[in-house]
């Protein structure tokens, strides 16, 4: 995965490719540690930036911030505001109102919602959640590994039908046989990246969301916002893109530097060392401040901007287009199920487990991508991470 909201995005690539090989290094579970303390500080502080700058250009009146931990927080927030409401939004904020629990209330976010004077949502920024970059990893690595295994099964029967002296297309190939090509195919695409022969394609693996900023804005101020954003030095538009089935935005995809004296000034006056006390390492070294783990970082990082009216916004937290059901549709909506994107999912929420627990070595890789495990092998190995009994009841 490539991460381009993180400074360190080619270490983290590395550091996956070769856990995707089954290769640990003695010292990756502290720099994983290392990356996501010093790079969460860094979007965070960034996303605070750039909000700061898009909610002047677009509310025009004095805003304030709120932090939020669940969606439930940001749909009350929604109902709160003084906006006039359309029969629509009347409708959906009735159903809400009436059953909250519904809808999703108890959801996680990271988030900082904008409010203006009258206490109406302006925007809001987040950092994705590690559940969510682990299944979205999971999905450009195991759609890219598909490619290659449905080139090695392609390849396998084109072999057999010249065997039988037939062309492909009057191939005749029995449900038991073509499976198990498939899974043959499989496992020489799995020990052809095992030995080196193949390695992860950087472009493929990116993830551009890490860090997001939604604003609330009505689609005729956006070219002026644009304008003000090509002639602004800190953002350039890097790609844009429109949804217009259920849910409807604008996204843009914008690269923005950072400001390194800022984050480390930030880092020591917030006590920002503080939140990661429990992450396996020492106070005294956090106290230090974050300058010995920006070496090698990037100058500048991406960040999702999303665009859309009140309407469409309320829509996509309380109607049809409903935030946590379209998650749910990604997960259920998987091409490819062989037991390697299983492995590919676990490994990468494995990995993020490891940055976060209070471990800073791990001895072993329990997940590799030519085994098989279940769920309840994740869960284990995940308990253990964080010191507690892997064993239940007896």
């Amino acid at each position: 995965m490539h991460l381009t909201s993180s400074i360190h995005r080619d270490e983290l690539f590395q550091i996956t490719d070769r856990w995707l090989r089954g290769i640990l290094e003695p010292n990756d579970a502290l720099r994983l540690t290392e990356i996501l303390i010093c790079d969460g500080f860094v979007i965070g502080e960034t996303l605070e930036t750039v909000s700061n700058l898009l909610f002047k250009k677009t509310c025009g009146k004095p805003f304030h911030r709120k932090v939020i931990h669940m969606k439930g927080e940001l749909r009350d927030a929604m109902c709160r505001g003084s906006r006039p409401l359309t029969p629509r939004i009347e409708e959906l904020f009735g159903r809400y109102q009436s059953n909250p629990d519904f809808y999703y209330r108890e959801a996680p976010i990271n988030g900082v919602v904008y409010l203006d004077d009258n206490n109406d949502i302006v925007g809001l920024y987040r950092v994705k959640r590690l559940r969510r970059i682990a299944e979205k990893a999971n999905r450009r690595i195991a759609n890219w590994i598909y490619g290659m295994v449905r080139a090695k099964a392609q390849e396998m029967a084109e072999t057999r039908a010249k065997e039988s002296g037939v062309p492909l297309e009057r191939l005749y190939t029995p449900e038991d046989v073509m499976i198990e090509e498939f899974i043959e195919a499989e496992e020489s695409v799995a020990m052809a990246i095992r030995n080196g022969d193949i390695s992860l394609d950087m472009k493929a693996m990116a993830i551009n969301d890490v860090g997001g900023i939604k604003v609330v804005i009505d689609p005729e101020r956006l070219p002026e916002l644009e304008r003000v954003l090509i002639a602004h030095p800190l953002v350039r538009i890097v790609s844009k893109k429109s949804y217009d089935g259920k849910y409807k935005a604008i996204r843009w995809i914008v690269e923005t530097p950072w400001d390194r004296e800022h984050v480390r000034r930030r880092f020591r006056e917030s006590n920002g060392w503080r939140r990661y006390l429990q992450r396996g390492i020492s106070e005294e070294k956090l106290r230090e401040g974050l300058e010995p783990l920006l070496e090698g970082a990037h100058p500048t990082l991406c960040l999702e901007l999303m665009f859309s009216n009140f309407e469409n916004f309320v829509e996509s937290e309380m109607g049809d287009s409903i935030h946590e059901e379209r998650i749910i549709a990604q997960r259920e909506n998987k091409e490819y199920r062989g037991y390697i994107p299983i492995n590919v999912e676990f490994l990468v929420q494995y990995l993020f487990e490891v940055a976060f627990c209070p471990l800073v070595r791990i001895e072993r890789l329990p997940i590799k991508l030519w085994g098989r495990y279940l769920p309840d092998t994740l869960i284990s190995q995940i308990r253990s991470l964080y010191n507690l009994p892997r064993r239940e009841l007896y």
